[in-house]
């Protein structure tokens, strides 16, 4: 099965993904990557990395060497990442089966830590991250 490349911090958004993003091109490509991580059914290899990721390929903010959302975008998604793989103990740039990580995150990540680990994210105060970690915990 071919292999998915996400970024650190994406890890935790495909549990909470409800359809918003930032270009029809990126819902599509994040719904489809989605699918895939939510489906029980479905085992493959996932590359976890810090920085650019299969999502951000269909990124409109993707510059041609770093998110170019705003003046410090690089520096805020850089840092999402590298909390999201310090806290499930991950190396970046390392390949992982997604059964692994998505077992992991329900083990190591409670709603709250989002406040934390995803802080300044504006997609945060949508409350869909929390929901989506709440029912990956409950098995809902």
């Amino acid at each position: 099965m071919e292999r998915v490349v996400l970024r650190g911090h994406h890890l935790l958004c495909v549990h909470g993904f409800q359809g918003m993003g930032y270009s029809p091109e990126f819902v599509r490509k994040m719904a489809e990557i989605v699918e895939r991580i939510r489906d029980p059914e479905q085992d493959f290899p996932i590359l976890v990395v810090q920085g650019f990721d299969d999502t951000c390929l269909a990124c409109p903010n993707k510059g041609l060497e770093k998110c170019e959302a705003n003046g410090d975008s690089e520096e805020h998604v850089q840092g999402l990442d590298r909390n999201v793989i310090n806290h499930l103990g991950l190396r970046g740039n390392e390949v992982y089966r997604k059964s692994d990580l998505v077992n992991w995150t329900r083990e190591k990540v409670d709603p709250d830590d989002l406040d934390r680990l995803c802080a300044g994210c504006s997609w945060l105060p949508y409350g869909v991250c929390k929901e989506g970690i709440a029912r990956l915990k409950t098995g809902n």
